[in-house]
């Protein structure tokens, strides 16, 4: 293999992952990062020998490269990008490189605008509790180009390994030759669209690149129901090659799913609540199913799943009101999921930095599963609006502690109250999974308290 002069871009989970595989495999690495650098990826990068800066990218370095490999967070709008591709410089992303050394093990990739990180560790579950040889990374966890690292420095990259991983659409955006053995693509709802040129055709596109490389042999499952991927496969009927299987909202019947004729899953005694978790389970069995896990491992394994944090995450049960933790649901579809699967009358929590929000979709299930709704954000005016015609009790709040007090105090017996904020967490808090922790630590701290008293 020909050494090359390799310049990563962004110094995160994807960028460190990636510059330490590079330099594994014998590459000269130069790490550059316009933002500060976190202690811990300094470390990292320290440790392995890697050359890298912060607080800028120092053009003449960066334009030696052979190959880029950037942050996926980085636009191909930036003057850096721009520089570098008139010059030509080939560019992959993480994901990419990450592949070209996986060997011979299996991939299963998932993508879609939610449901993500659900469905990745579900499939990761089904599989470790049948016990195959599975890692998880991408998105979520490791970087996919840090745990190839770790398996090729023990050799552990055997036909045997599967790699489960989510997929972003930025990440897409920059794979040439990447190919997973199953691919999952969820849904499609407009998201991210300022990178996209808002239009919702771009993004699209985007997310169908997880398919672009598969053939005879691979399997691409997905949403029959979904307009969008309807609609892009009606117009590209020659855009997936490989065997495609389509869940169906018939497959989803009196908390069963239904693979073919013969087999049944029940999802009654599990965590996997609502209709959106429903079709993200029978996606993630398809997959087991086609590398062949069998029946009793799946049901096994769906009865002993826990959703990752933030995701209709129960936190507590007190005085019989259940609070529930939704903080990652920061659009509109997510919310909408999440008030669907609501068994009990509701105090729903909602509000952060609006995306341009279209609160409507919503109105119809706010009127029938919330009895009160509490607002946590600075600026509440549009939920406001929207929801005023409901004629049910708005509180403003501006923190998590005032949210919860406010939620109690609205909440009897038999009720449950939801954060699910259906916008983003920054005008208040770090990120969702800060707004979650707040929330869970406030509930907790409310119930010490009455418990006391």
């Amino acid at each position: 293999m020909k050494k090359k002069q390799i310049v990563v871009l962004g110094a995160g989970e994807s960028g460190t992952g990636a510059a330490i595989l590079a330099r594994q495999l014998g590459h000269a690495v130069f790490v550059s990062d316009k933002s500060p650098v976190k202690p811990e990826f300094k470390a990292q990068l320290n440790e392995a020998g890697i050359a890298w800066e912060e607080g800028q990218h120092t053009m003449d370095k960066v334009l030696k490269a052979d190959e880029v490999i950037k942050s996926p967070g980085i636009p191909e709008t930036t003057e850096l990008m721009r520089s570098i591709r008139a010059k030509g410089i080939p560019v992959i992303g993480e994901i990419e490189l990450g592949y070209r050394h996986a060997g011979p093990c299996t991939i299963v990739a998932i993508t879609g605008t939610n449901g993500k990180t659900t469905t990745t560790n579900l499939v990761y579950h089904l599989l470790k509790t049948a016990g195959l040889n599975v890692r998880m990374a991408g998105n979520v966890g490791k970087s996919f180009a840090e745990v190839v690292a770790e398996d090729l420095a023990k050799g552990n990259l055997s036909k045997d390994r599967v790699f489960v991983l989510e997929v972003s659409s930025f990440q897409l955006d920059d794979i040439a030759t990447f190919k997973p053995d199953i691919s999952i693509l969820l849904n499609i709802t407009p998201d991210h669209l300022d990178r996209y040129g808002y239009e919702m055709a771009n993004y699209i596109r985007s997310k169908f690149r997880i398919a672009m490389n598969q053939r005879r042999g691979h399997l691409f499952i997905t949403n029959a129901n979904d307009p969008h991927i309807a609609g892009f496969l009606s117009g590209n009927p020659d855009h997936v090659r490989c065997r495609m299987e389509k869940v169906r909202r018939s497959d989803l019947k009196n908390g069963y799913v239904r693979i073919g004729r013969l087999m049944a899953f029940d999802l009654a005694s599990t965590t996997l609540k609502g209709p959106h978790n429903g079709f993200n389970a029978a996606c993630a069995i398809r997959a087991a199913l086609r590398l062949g896990v069998r029946q009793g491992d799946i049901l096994e394994g769906l009865a002993t799943f826990n959703p990752p944090p933030h995701r209709l995450e129960k936190v507590a049960e007190a005085n019989g009101v259940l609070w529930i933790n939704d903080s990652k649901a920061t659009n509109v579809d997510s919310t909408f999921y999440a008030l669907q699967a609501m068994e009990r009358p509701t105090v729903w929590v909602l509000g952060g930095q609006d995306k341009g929000n279209d609160y409507q979709p919503l109105v119809p299930l706010a009127r029938k599963a919330v009895k009160a709704i509490v607002c946590l954000g600075i600026d509440n005016k549009k939920i406001v609006e929207a929801f005023k015609g409901l004629k049910k009790t708005i509180v403003e709040t501006r923190s998590a502690t005032e949210a919860v007090e406010a939620a109690a105090r609205l909440a009897d017996e038999g009720d449950a109250v939801l954060l699910s904020p259906c916008c983003a967490s920054f005008d208040l808090f770090k990120n969702y999974e800060d707004r979650g922790d707040q929330f869970k630590a406030a509930v907790h701290e409310l119930i010490q308290k009455n418990n006391k008293s």
